[in-house]
């Protein structure tokens, strides 16, 4: 008798936790979806902490910048095997994106990616930066994609993994956003569509 009640009341503390975990998920989902950028004030906090997710706002001033701390370098190579430097396009507004042609996501936001270059290209510097771990994904294999699909956009290959390790790019497709003077202003895990790319750029892009 006594081992039933004990189990009755397990059963009702399981039932009550599920119950609490789907109501918390129901009311974060929303604050959480792919379609927000995290924006931040030092790609510091962007690097050391990228398990949390900070809800979108607008920079309300840049009063502070000479405080904040500036994207960090890195090297990836192109097609060539030529190296590429962050720092290479210093001054210049930047994209980047990094995406795999084995990674859904990734390829269904390219579209937007590509019509934004058409665009602003000549403005703003897009680094399409692939994953290329040599097994899964090779700059071959990453190149024939492109190819296929017509994409026109600036690709190049993390094939020693310095930009992923550098930035803490766990989860595909991530991109930042870092402005002309090299603070990167946001960050946003998992695909974005054509809005949130245009909010992204607005914060980088320099004012007309």
């Amino acid at each position: 008798m006594k081992n039933g009640k004990i189990l009755i009341m397990i059963i009702v503390i399981f039932v009550l936790m599920l119950g609490g975990a789907g109501l918390l998920y129901n009311r974060l989902a929303p604050d959480y979806s792919s379609d927000q950028l995290a924006v931040r004030d030092t790609v510091a906090e962007s690097v050391e902490q990228t398990d949390q997710t900070v809800h979108a706002v607008e920079t309300e001033s840049r009063q502070e910048e000479e405080k904040m701390i500036p994207a960090p370098d890195f090297t990836v190579c192109d097609e060539e095997g030529n190296a590429v430097h962050l720092s290479d396009y210093a001054g210049k507004p930047v994209i980047v994106n990094f995406w795999a042609s084995w990674c859904g996501p990734c390829k269904s936001e390219m579209p937007d990616f590509q019509a934004a270059y058409e665009e602003l290209g000549e403005d703003i510097q897009f680094l399409m930066i692939n994953m290329t771990d040599g097994s899964r994904e090779t700059v071959e294999s990453a190149s024939a994609f492109i190819a296929e699909q017509g994409y026109t956009f600036p690709v190049f290959y993390d094939s020693q993994s310095d930009a992923a390790d550098t930035y803490g790019v766990y989860s595909l497709p991530t991109t930042y956003f870092i402005d002309a003077n090299g603070y990167a202003m946001a960050r946003a895990i998992g695909a974005i569509n054509e809005e949130t790319l245009r909010r992204g750029i607005d914060l980088i892009r320099e004012p007309e």
